[in-house]
């Protein structure tokens, strides 16, 4: 009878899903005319046409993609409510939908009357007497999971299934994460329907839901403020790039494409790091004290510059010696960036040299001829461009590959050792292909030291007509001594740069696995919102940053002034009780300071531990091809670092009937996101950060403990990453 009550109530919904996916697709059909119509008034032969084709397009493409991103899983709640208060049932759903007499036929899960979908519960109902949540499988309704709330309700509601939330902790993982929105629990919806203005900060242990819930969060503050959110962008903040693909579909299931996902080595533009340094060196780049390091190396004279300029003028000889060029560049330097001074330089060294000019001859002549004579001669022109050239972040930052220039500026800041770190891991980079994740924020930092390149002009017109005060790029103060004479180097006029540091910020700043921002990534990203709202994601007790106080300095000077609203998650949803009980052990065993949630759901497999071994090799494959059999999803095979070549090596020469009957390989390189259809995956703690797997084998846990001063808190991490089974090795 139970059975047959379940296929009556599964097609009875998918009566209504049809419905909605027919009412979906004429949406879809409507958006794509009004494109149409939008390049079709494109051909007027006016601007206006142009105007109103190119708003039509904009608006008819986001509503596409958001119809399009919607498909999977568009409608997977119901309430059914009191009858005194609504007879009908109310569907909720990822985004919502209307028919054509504009009745709503479903509610968008973000929407006020959807909070109580998520809300309501058995102490506190709301006026809910069923919650039901629909499982579909693309279009086809597959399950009901019903919730009886408000059993003194007199109703024939029927109840069906175990309950959701337990059939959604029960599914396979694949390569991507999978929002949570059928499943919202009460304290998750608290932080995801938070105030907009300010910080939140979602705290909790492992499996949490931390980053999800984050991700929930974002896609709410769109919907709730879209023009101030969309406007001035959601940046979205990860470890790692494995990371940000791990959770990309995410947002665009949730009905929402216009937010940035950027890992720790993309957060500057045109710049894409993917490698690590090894711990000792990050923990030198990570430092507070790099900050002053940089400081110096931004004002420090171009190598190769001239050091002198020598000029014969009307009878006069004019020098510019080292000590009067020192205090020259002093007194720019006083004045605000290096690139933002270049405006002044001409006018700078021509005050200098005129002031040299005493003889009856070049007095008579005057200082107008003067200027024009210098700014014609080509000697003086190669030494103004030579001696203060225009310099960006990378030029500069290659400079620290001398080994005497960084003892140079790094003279009371690092030590002996830390410099030789630091050129020993510089020695062998080039360009920004080459840099590593620790080296982003300090480019960045650079970037902002020198400030902005402005782009040199013939347009003749004044400076105020280029816009350069009125854009903004150079602050109206810091011009307040140039005048319409002041010149590029050839004669040219400076006009604004084509792209401004200020226009680096965000709307909304996101940060996941926030414990391991160093200092210095906590100024870059800081730098993205200083107007922004902010959403932290953190466990202190997973950090990979050595420093916790210096940590919290750097994040309570990147939040200054916001007011906090604080969010802990306490239940433990990823992992079986089994894994986490041996993970929190570990935990008390080593002293981590570690936040222990409950963990929810028990499956009866204790993890297995295997060692010592004396090959270690034939025992991995044997642990990988025992995981790799039960269970249906992702497996990861997590190293240390000095053994990732050598694992994936091993990987690649194993049988495929070793371990997996799909085939399925780790990429050579694990830095690399795998291709999505591989299940077996290599990787190393930190590329684990944020990630969870069916089953998780550990090679060599020792060592990964020993790799580095926050060993123990990595290895924590990786123990919490699997969801059904877990092996360690060696």
């Amino acid at each position: 009878m139970s059975e047959e009550l379940e296929a009556r109530e599964i097609a009875a919904e998918q009566a209504y899903v049809d419905e909605v996916y027919v009412q979906l697709e004429a949406s879809t059909r409507s958006a794509r005319a009004l494109a149409a119509e939008g390049r079709n008034r494109g051909k007027l032969e006016h601007e206006g046409g142009l105007v109103e084709r190119d708003a039509m397009v904009f608006q008819a493409a986001k509503r596409i993609a958001q119809l399009d991103a919607a498909h999977e899983g568009l409608v997977f709640g119901r309430l059914d409510l009191d009858p005194a208060i609504d007879a009908q049932p109310r569907y909720i759903g990822r985004i919502g939908v209307r028919n054509e007499d504009r009745d709503v036929l479903l509610i968008d899960w973000r929407a006020p009357a959807a909070g109580v979908f998520y809300q309501a519960t058995a102490a506190t109902p709301s006026g809910v007497v069923r919650r039901r949540v629909l499982r579909s499988l693309h279009r086809t309704v597959v399950g009901v999971e019903d919730e009886l709330l408000d059993d003194q309700v007199e109703t024939d509601l029927p109840i069906v299934g175990e309950g959701a939330l337990m059939a959604q902790l029960s599914r396979a993982r694949d390569r991507s994460m999978h929002s949570i929105v059928a499943t919202i629990q009460a304290e998750q919806d608290q932080a995801i329907r938070a105030p907009g203005k300010g910080v939140v900060s979602i705290s909790g242990g492992p499996g949490t839901g931390k980053t999800v819930v984050a991700l929930h969060r974002a896609a709410f503050l769109l919907y709730s403020d879209r023009r101030r959110y969309e406007g001035g962008g959601v940046l979205v903040v990860g470890p790692s790039g494995v990371f940000m693909r791990y959770i990309e579909r995410v947002l665009p299931s949730l009905g929402e494409t216009a937010v940035a996902l950027r890992s720790l080595g993309e957060v500057v533009g045109g710049v894409r790091a993917t490698r690590h340094d090894e711990p000792a060196v990050a923990d030198v780049k990570g430092a507070t004290r790099m900050a002053e390091l940089l400081r110096r190396t931004a004002r420090q004279h171009a190598p190769g510059a001239p050091t002198s300029f020598r000029i014969y003028w009307r009878d006069e000889t004019i020098v510019l010696d080292p000590g009067l060029l020192g205090r020259l560049r002093r007194q720019l330097m006083s004045q605000g960036r290096r690139n933002r001074q270049l405006p002044r330089v001409a006018k700078t060294l021509l005050d200098a040299m005129w002031r040299q000019v005493t003889g009856e001859r070049g007095r008579e002549r005057g200082r107008e001829a003067f200027d024009d004579d210098m700014l014609g001669h080509e000697g003086f022109v190669e030494f103004a461009s030579a001696w203060w050239p225009p310099l960006d972040a990378q030029t500069v930052f290659g400079w620290l590959r001398d080994p005497e220039l960084l003892a140079r500026v790094g003279e009371g800041v690092l030590t002996r050792e830390e410099q030789l770190l630091l050129t020993k891991s510089w020695a062998a980079t080039s360009g920004p292909g080459e840099l590593s994740i620790e080296d982003v924020p300090l480019l960045d930092e650079l970037r902002y030291a020198l400030g902005d390149v402005p782009q040199r002009s013939d347009d003749e017109r004044d400076l105020d007509e280029t816009g350069l005060l009125e854009g903004g790029a150079v602050d109206l103060q810091e011009l307040t001594t140039i005048s319409e004479r002041d010149y590029a180097p050839g004669g040219l006029r400076w006009s604004p740069p084509t792209h401004r540091i200020e226009d680096d910020g965000y709307a909304h700043v996101l940060i996941d696995e926030a414990q391991d921002l160093t200092p210095m990534q906590w100024r870059m990203v800081g730098r993205r919102g200083r107007t922004a709202s902010w959403t932290i994601v953190g466990d202190p007790a997973q950090s990979s940053w050595p420093d916790a106080p210096e940590a919290a300095a750097a994040r309570a000077e990147a939040l200054e002034g916001k007011e906090l609203h604080e969010f802990h998650l306490s239940t433990n949803y990823r992992n079986s009780a089994e894994i986490y009980a041996f993970a929190a052990d570990y935990a008390r065993r080593v002293g981590l300071d570690a936040d222990l949630p409950d963990a929810v759901r028990r499956t009866g497999e204790v993890p297995v531990v295997v060692g010592p071994v004396d090959d270690l090799e034939a025992a991995v494959r044997e642990a990988v091809t025992t995981v790799a059999g039960r269970v249906e999803g992702t497996v990861g095979i997590v190293v240390p670092v000095a053994r990732r070549s050598e694992v994936n090596a091993w990987l690649a020469s194993w049988p495929e009937h070793a371990t997996d009957a799909a085939g399925a390989r780790a990429a050579v390189d694990s830095s690399v996101t795998p291709s999505g259809e591989d299940r077996i995956v290599v990787l190393t703690g930190l590329d684990t950060k944020g990630l969870e797997f069916d089953g998780i084998v550990v090679v060599s846990p020792q060592e990964i403990e020993d790799e580095s001063a926050t060993g123990r808190a990595t290895l924590y991490v990786v123990l919490t990453r699997a969801t059904q089974l877990l092996t360690t090795v060696g």
